[in-house]
């Protein structure tokens, strides 16, 4: 699905910033495999997606922790839920496997696509350690980069985003000037909205139901744009510079 609402057409933005985990890099994947080792190795078999909420839930927890880090105690939860040991183990596991997360299949072309037309700029709630293991699996496409690390916050936190505005400003360009890509609607396309930039959803889950390992919106932004995959977009954008 293509849905383009936008009256900025994509050939007017210098900068394009992206969300990394769940628009670049598959991190539900990522955790569906790290329970299958797990529930293999214990001749146990677990549903992906009922875990995926399980994680989900946990994930608003007050107590949960930066990413990917939080996944030893979150796979505390999906064992308990679906009887699984909860050992240091597993949990590293869980932390190991989801920081070793894999781009979507489209995700490296569509990047070195975007890279010769925008200066691209990560915006992750990852920590450092991890996005350095996925910048590399795309390809190192990032002009900059920014993670939790750096910013001492997460998405949705606006000052999140205005750290990203000072840094733009101080190449000369303005927040006007960045078009900003994910698939989170609560992390991203809502804030993004808010603080009156142009956004480009990324319907990674458009196949199936519901928010998957992804937190919830408390409502639906309408985005600028919406794919179902980023290759979709690097294509809509040469066609725009084309025009």
């Amino acid at each position: 699905m293509t849905t383009e609402t936008a009256v900025k057409p994509l050939s007017a933005f210098s900068y394009v910033t992206f969300d990394v985990v769940g628009t670049l890099i598959d991190f539900e994947g990522a955790i569906k495999d790290g329970l299958a080792e797990i529930a293999a190795r214990e001749s146990r078999e677990i549903d992906g997606e009922a875990a995926l909420s399980v994680y989900r839930e946990a994930r608003y927890e007050p107590e949960a922790e930066r990413f990917p880090d939080d996944l030893g105690r979150c796979y505390s939860k999906i064992a308990k839920a679906f009887g699984l040991p909860d050992t240091e183990e597993y949990r590293q596991l869980m932390i190991e496997r989801v920081g070793d997360a894999k781009p979507f299949p489209d995700s490296s072309d569509a990047m070195a696509m975007l890279k010769a037309r925008y200066k691209l700029i990560a915006m992750t709630n990852a920590r450092r350690w991890a996005f350095e293991k996925y910048a590399e699996k795309l390809g190192n496409p990032f002009w900059a980069g920014f993670t939790t690390d750096d910013t001492g916050t997460e998405k949705p936190d606006p000052d999140y985003f205005h750290q990203v505005f000072a840094f733009v400003e101080k190449d000369g360009g303005s927040k006007g000037d960045i078009l900003h890509t994910a698939q989170s609607q609560h992390h991203d396309i809502g804030v993004s909205r808010a603080l009156g930039m142009t956004n480009v959803w990324i319907q990674r889950r458009h196949a199936q139901q519901g928010y998957g390992g992804t937190i919830a919106p408390k409502s639906f932004t309408e985005p600028d744009y919406r794919f179902d995959a980023l290759i979709d977009l690097s294509k809509a954008a040469e066609s725009a510079f084309r025009t």
